[in-house]
């Protein structure tokens, strides 16, 4: 896939950014996408529109070379200073990233070859939902063959977030995760879900239907508060799995992730209504 020079397909974010602002989604990358990232002998990341600094890009990429020694990520911004400030990054630390760069680009992902992830996070908020939906389908086109799209959004300091993954242009899987020990009640993370969903989230709809009951196994797993909010989070995830197809075996599942404060759910438990 060579570069296009054609204008960057998309529009400006407001850029918000802050280091460790991503750190849950990737962790969750790191520990569930193992198969893609070490696709090939240089799998290829994406991080689309990064934002006003690199520093969720370097973070990213730090952590990706973690479990994929070789892996290579692209940040791609569509407002020119944001793609010189990531190269700035690089010209003060010649030599520590390689495999790592910054270039102008949107939704046409200006890349050399197709790659197996890419990660879209705070990027679909200002969109209709007629055009996330396009999106998704014009960024899963661009996949490598076995590649995911993850796509969702964030609060400022990345304490609770909701993203979708989509595999062969259809999406496959919903995770909400939540710095449990500031969390209300599960059902504040609607604010984060994402455009596709984020309208839906009313009566006959499944994802209010979803929400309204962890809300209900939230408040039965109270007494779980006594041993901390981890604990009520993990037996809040364990009532809801009696009643919705929560995935409850590794790597998207089971008590390790859920104590991280994460709950993976198939699509199928949140589609829109026809």
């Amino acid at each position: 896939m060579a570069p296009r020079t054609t204008k960057p397909r998309g529009e400006v974010t407001r850029g918000t950014t802050a280091p460790n602002r991503l750190r849950r989604i990737d962790r969750w990358i790191t520990a569930t996408q193992t198969g893609p990232l070490r696709t090939g002998p240089r799998p290829l990341v994406v991080d689309l529109g990064y934002g006003a600094s690199p520093v969720t890009t370097v973070e990213l990429y730090t952590r990706l070379r973690r479990v994929s020694p070789r892996a290579e990520v692209v940040g791609i911004e569509i407002e020119p200073e944001r793609v010189a400030a990531g190269l700035a990054f690089l010209d003060n630390a010649p030599g520590r990233y390689e495999g790592l760069s910054f270039r102008r680009g949107g939704f046409e992902l200006p890349v050399e070859r197709p790659p197996v992830l890419v990660r879209a996070f705070n990027v679909l908020r200002q969109y209709e939902e007629a055009a996330a939906w396009q999106a998704w389908d014009e960024l899963s086109a661009r996949l490598a063959p076995g590649g995911v799209l993850v796509e969702g959004t964030c609060d400022e300091i990345g304490r609770r977030a909701v993203w979708v993954t989509l595999r062969g242009g259809r999406p496959q899987t919903i995770t909400f995760a939540a710095h449990v020990t500031s969390l209300d009640r599960p059902s504040d993370l609607a604010e984060r879900l994402p455009k596709t969903l984020i309208h839906r989230n009313v009566p006959g709809e499944r994802v209010h239907a979803l929400l309204t009951a962890f809300d209900h196994c939230w408040a039965m797993a109270a007494p779980h508060s006594a041993f901390g909010p981890r604990a009520r989070w993990i037996e809040a995830v364990r009532l809801l799995a009696r009643t919705h197809p929560v995935l409850v075996h590794p790597p998207h599942g089971g008590r390790a992730r859920w104590r991280l404060g994460e709950l993976t759910l198939p699509w199928s438990a949140v589609a829109p209504a026809p």
